[in-house]
């Protein structure tokens, strides 16, 4: 007969220890023939009941929400796509007519790349396709279409402002374009994009206020630019995301009441919201081997919410608190946080990353298929 573990034993096994000085627990062992007796095989049914999703934050450009019941390998799988798979535009090409600004051309060039842009969300993710570079090394000319490429042109030239006053400082006032920010960037649409880049829809810096360049009366900046779709593991600059990342949820376990003095120093040790002080009831006080035996009146600590802890172990260095608590991490719940650069709405990052999951776990079933054949 197989051995079934009980549900505290699972619960255990589930936990990362965080002692004093050291980690444990920390290598995976859901997997078959790993406890002598017992299956743990995957099972589709099983993993569908155990899946949640719970959101936290969900605006435009941050979200944060929880993936519970899954295994590390998939939730950092997820990370990895929204980082490095996801497409975005970017400006990948930039021809410079004039620039006697103190900026390098080059230098000039990576900073416009940078620069995350806006647009129709129809348009940007489903009319405009790739585009691809000749690999003969021949010309791009009569490469670029309506459908693959975004161009964009910045022409900005610094004179004095003859309204300023005699006495200023402040080179803003004192000259005209002084600072050539992101908004100065003009989107000219071409063919069929007017239809989805228009108004409200056109394609412009998310950011309006981002610096690029600094000019002083008779420097000038003068370019086109070429945007193209591309992916984070090409460059940094396609991807959608300016972070991505999780945690592991973080557990507070009080073996022994702490009272008192000793449960305000205990809050201390955490950050503000993950414990609360109460005052012990009568009830408590009067329930035998409850440790609050004649404490009726008295503050208890209590855990309150242990996603605000940051694990510091900080109440481990107290030697008052060294066999009263015990702190760990739930390795099957992982808190994710996202910071979208703004073509994408950060909930709709993870959506599209799981579609890409399941696109490759097609592509791999159809190569296993072909080996068995």
């Amino acid at each position: 007969m197989p051995r079934k573990p009980s549900q505290a034993e699972l619960e255990q096994r589930n936990i990362v220890g965080i002692e004093a000085e050291v980690v444990t627990n920390v290598t995976s062992t859901d997997y078959p023939l790993n406890y002598p007796g017992e299956d743990h095989s995957w099972d589709i049914d099983q993993f569908r009941d155990n899946l949640r999703i719970k959101f936290h934050q969900n605006d435009p450009l941050e979200a944060s929400f929880s993936l519970i019941g899954v295994d590390a390998s998939i939730a950092n799988a997820f990370r990895r796509i929204m980082i490095a798979d996801i497409p975005t535009l970017a400006v990948e090409t930039v021809f410079i007519n004039n620039n006697t600004s103190v900026i390098q051309d080059e230098v000039l060039s990576h900073r416009l790349g940078l620069i995350p842009f806006r647009g129709g969300r129809d348009g940007l993710h489903k009319f405009l396709k790739w585009w691809k570079k000749p690999t003969d090394g021949s010309s791009t000319e009569g490469t670029h279409f309506d459908y693959n490429t975004v161009l964009l042109s910045l022409n900005v030239a610094c004179t004095h402002n003859e309204n300023a006053d005699e006495d200023e400082t402040d080179p803003t006032k004192l000259y005209n374009h002084a600072h050539v920010y992101a908004k100065d960037i003009v989107y000219e649409p071409i063919g069929r994009q007017t239809k989805y880049f228009s108004g409200e829809d056109a394609i412009a810096p998310v950011n309006p206020d981002i610096l690029i360049a600094k000019l002083r009366p008779g420097q000038e900046i003068d370019l086109t630019m070429h945007m193209y779709k591309g992916v984070g593991s090409d460059h940094a600059k396609f991807s959608p995301v300016a972070t991505a990342s999780y945690r592991l949820l973080p557990t507070i376990t009080l073996l022994q009441p702490i009272l008192g003095n000793d449960a305000k120093k205990f809050a201390k040790c955490f950050p503000p919201g993950v414990i609360g002080l109460e005052t012990v009831t009568r009830k408590e006080a009067a329930k035998k081997g409850s440790g609050y035996e004649g404490h009726e009146g008295e503050l208890k600590a209590v855990v309150k919410d242990t996603m605000k802890d940051t694990v510091s172990r900080e109440c481990l260095r107290h030697a008052e608190f060294k066999d009263t608590v015990k702190l760990g991490r739930r390795r099957d719940h992982f808190i994710f946080s996202i910071e979208s650069t703004g073509q994408w709405d950060s909930d709709a990052i993870f959506l599209e990353s799981i579609a890409h999951m399941k696109e490759k776990c097609r592509r791999l079933e159809v190569q296993v298929v072909n080996m068995v054949r």
